[in-house]
């Protein structure tokens, strides 16, 4: 990745993009405005209890994460889009929920000038039952299994082709499709909607939903059974790659920069090396950004991925692995997404 010039070296780099451990305020404002054009990214919410990986008080939540979300608009193209996926929460000691995701997109709007594309809900069905106190011991709340996904965008207009993201057809309408004779007549329903005879053209799939059905299991993936094999923490709160890979196939064309600003495990970068979209990784904790090179050697041994990690995370090591990932990567690099 060497169209962006900042002042420090990557942690690790790949023929398409580049990781670094730094701050991300400090970064968005060493990139070109108008120069990014899709930033991706799921912030540490604004939870009750202090995680791992860091998160402000609900009170505070609001005006630290606008910081960021000023700079976003500025490095957007014009027909770029900003894509935060923001996790519920409850109010502290009572079964009452926060509004902070929805006041969170109110700022972003009012003040700051972003437009409301959609709204997304990201239903993760393999979610354990939270928060414990409410749903398990009291049983008076059902389990918290939505995440809000605001597509914001800089101007009414941000580039999209949901023609990219087209889910399968449904048995009926492979039916449908096959005969359509057999299935309806055209005619204008009760709703008011107008079904033609085109109805039953094929179209190679269906239009996809605002409300995106995606496990969060990945118990098999190469990632966590290295992370496992090395002892090594892996990061608790990460993106399921099919998550970014519906924004990014949809409001992205190859070689177009992808941008996430609270990186973690790097799953965005990794689905850009796939998809073909350049991009940059911000993350400031270098232990999870570290493990994350692991996602970028799935044909190499155990024993190079071993030294390669160990030499992210020597200070000393980093100029070494930096030229080491860099072929290691640039050959290797597995295609198809892991399942």
């Amino acid at each position: 990745m060497r169209s962006q010039i900042f002042e420090q070296d990557p942690l690790y780099q790949t023929k398409l993009g580049a990781a670094y451990v730094a701050d991300s305020l400090d970064m968005l404002r060493q990139l070109e405005d108008n120069s990014v054009n899709l930033v991706i990214t799921s912030p540490p919410f604004a939870l009750l209890r202090v995680k791992d990986y860091g998160n402000k008080e609900q009170h505070e939540y609001i005006d630290w994460l606008a910081e960021f979300a000023k700079l976003v608009h500025q490095k957007l193209t014009s027909d770029g889009s900003f894509v935060i996926d923001l996790g519920g929460a409850y109010q502290k000691g009572v079964p009452v929920r926060s509004l902070y995701n929805y006041r969170v997109l109110i700022k972003f709007v009012d003040e700051i000038g972003f437009h409301l594309a959609e709204e997304f809900f990201w239903h993760n069905p393999s979610k354990l039952p939270s928060p414990i106190e409410w749903v398990n011991k009291r049983k008076i709340r059902a389990k918290d299994s939505v995440n809000t996904v605001w597509w914001l965008s800089k101007t009414e207009w941000p580039k999209a082709d949901v023609t990219k993201v087209l889910t399968e057809y449904s048995d009926r309408m492979k039916k449908l499709i096959k005969d359509p004779e057999a299935f309806y007549t055209p005619a204008k329903r009760p709703s008011g909607h107008d079904i033609g005879s085109t109805f039953g053209r094929d179209n190679g799939g269906a239009i996809p939903s605002n409300l995106l059905q995606i496990s969060n299991s990945e118990a098999t993936s190469k990632y966590l059974k290295l992370c496992k094999e090395f002892g090594i923490k892996a990061h608790p709160a990460r993106f399921p790659t099919k998550l970014p890979e519906f924004f990014i196939r949809m409001l992205t064309e190859p070689n177009d920069l992808v941008v996430d600003i609270f990186a973690g495990s790097n799953t965005t970068g990794y689905v850009c090396e796939a998809e073909e979209r350049r991009w940059l990784a911000f993350e400031q904790m270098p232990e999870y950004l570290s493990a994350s090179v692991f996602r970028f050697m799935q044909d190499e041994s155990v024993e190079t991925i071993k030294r390669v990690y160990q030499d992210l995370i020597s200070r000393d090591g980093k100029q070494r692995a930096n030229k080491r990932i860099k072929s290691k990567i640039q050959q290797h690099l597995t295609s198809p997404l892991l399942p």
